[in-house]
């Protein structure tokens, strides 16, 4: 008899949170953003959140801003960071000013601006805890120009213009490997579930990715639970190397998901005793890691891919952005390769594009013409490395290609050749990609000058302090021989 109570009490009360839960607006169900203020409150509330994290991404990609509590958050309290934190190397140096490259000589306040459309839980932390993506304003209320979310926004609103609007598809590589506590010494594998460290040559291995059920399962479970929608997973190429790719939509989302997803990667590997590292280049003699970018342009009113015509022809306008693709990316590629450790993955018969070339579905071009109907024709930028910030990669490439339409440039043939051995076209260094970029007075209105010079100075200092270590090649051919 009691059983039977039991019974009927838990239906009652399995009936009343459905019924309760039937109540409820169908925004409080929602993994990913919110509409404005009082859905926040609400939503915050529903999941007992105790913490926000207003996070904002710097030149770097690291996420940068200040955690409070959720009843201070929905006051909407002023939160602030220092101007200087966009002026900051990778390794935490501020450099010295050089040509246009100057500080606030107040260091002023940036204010934090929440986009509500991103808050998301924080499904790592052990109290619930919830983030949001910050825009940067000045205290006249302005955008900040040269903060990386403002930059791609920028190029987007150049697209809406003239009626476009971009379209992108990120596939994302990255290393997983066995915890490094001593920079001096060379990243190896880590052990997976076999018990041995994992060996390279395991491109779209089925068991390659099983090593890491557990790892990839938590990837899962943060990334659904941030509401990131992973389209596909893959083992690339290199040992432990794996390629994460993100369905298509707008530009500014985009980035937004590989910026939580990088985080969540990163949390998902630390929980397995390992690091998941973006670097271009982490080990020596493999393979590097891509940012590879899909990209095409829709009429902002029909929706039309504008680089097929009616009859599913190639459009002029198609030509014209990889035309542009063409000039003025090896001028923006410090944007997609942006350290020193970037451009030792860009070397012949490496995997990886050396030059400007473009073909149709050909992996060894910079840009490549997937296979595709009418509607779904696109460019795939095949440059940019996983290290780079995704707002800034994103930025470049396509305004690149949008300067290209503007302009009409014309574009080379396409090749069916291998493209990736033999000489390279493109900046082969760090401060090669800097001068080129500062070079070109094309980007002063699309990506904003205030932007090119903050983003060079930065990268001067990055590889002046790059220049004060010395390396292992130079003890080993240097020590005894000169």
């Amino acid at each position: 008899m009691a059983k039977d109570t039991t019974k009927t009490g838990g239906a009652k009360r399995s009936a009343k949170v459905k019924t309760t839960r039937a109540k409820l607006p169908a925004f409080i169900d929602n993994k990913y953003g919110v509409a404005n203020w009082k859905q926040a409150e609400e939503w915050l509330s529903w999941r007992s959140i105790e913490d926000i994290e207003c996070i904002t991404p710097d030149l770097a990609g690291v996420p940068r801003g200040k955690m409070m509590p959720s009843k201070k958050f929905t006051s909407q309290t002023s939160l602030a960071l220092p101007s200087a934190l966009f002026r900051q190397t990778i390794s935490g140096e501020y450099p010295e000013e050089t040509g246009d490259f100057r500080y606030d000589p107040h260091d002023g306040d940036l204010k934090l601006m929440p986009d509500l459309s991103t808050l998301s839980a924080v499904p790592w932390e052990s109290d619930p805890t919830a983030q949001v993506i910050c825009d940067l304003v000045g205290a006249d209320g302005k955008d900040i120009a040269y903060t990386p979310r403002n930059v791609l926004k920028r190029v987007v609103a150049a697209y809406a213009e003239k009626g476009w609007r971009p379209v992108v598809a990120p596939e994302v590589e990255f290393y997983l490997v066995a915890r490094n506590n001593d920079p001096d010494y060379q990243l190896q594998p880590p052990v997976g579930r076999s018990g041995r460290p994992i060996a390279g040559g395991q491109a779209y291995s089925i068991a390659g990715v099983n090593e890491f059920d557990e790892l990839i399962d938590d990837i899962y479970h943060f990334c659904e639970a941030q509401g990131l929608e992973i389209d596909t997973l893959i083992h690339e190429e290199g040992p432990s190397q794996l390629e994460i790719n993100l369905r298509h939509g707008d530009p500014v989302q985009l980035a937004d998901q590989v910026f939580l997803m990088k985080r969540a990667i990163r949390e998902a590997a630390l929980k397995s005793d390992m690091f998941a590292t973006f670097m271009a280049k982490p080990m020596q003699g493999e393979s590097g890691s891509a940012m590879h970018i899909h990209q095409s342009v829709v009429d902002a009113k029909t929706g039309a891919n504008i680089f097929s015509a009616e009859d599913g022809s190639e459009t002029e306008l198609f030509r014209a952005f990889i035309g542009g693709m063409q000039h003025y990316v090896p001028k923006a590629l410090v944007m997609m390769a942006p350290y020193v450790n970037s451009y030792r993955r860009l070397t012949p018969e490496m995997a990886a594009p050396v030059n400007t070339a473009w073909g149709y579905d050909n992996r060894t071009t910079a840009f490549r013409i997937p296979t595709s109907n009418a509607a779904g024709r696109r460019v795939e930028n095949r440059l940019p490395s996983s290290d780079a910030n995704p707002y800034l990669a994103l930025a470049a490439s396509l305004a690149c290609g949008y300067l290209g339409m503007v302009n009409g440039i014309v574009p080379t043939s396409p090749t069916a050749e291998t493209a990736n051995e033999g000489a390279i076209s493109l900046p082969r260094d760090l401060l090669s990609a800097v001068s080129l970029m500062e070079a070109e007075r094309d980007f002063d209105d699309i990506l904003g000058r205030e932007f090119t010079a903050t983003l060079a100075g930065v990268k001067r200092g990055e590889f002046e302090t790059f220049m004060r270590v010395i390396s292992p090649w130079e003890r080993e051919f240097l020590l005894l021989n000169v």
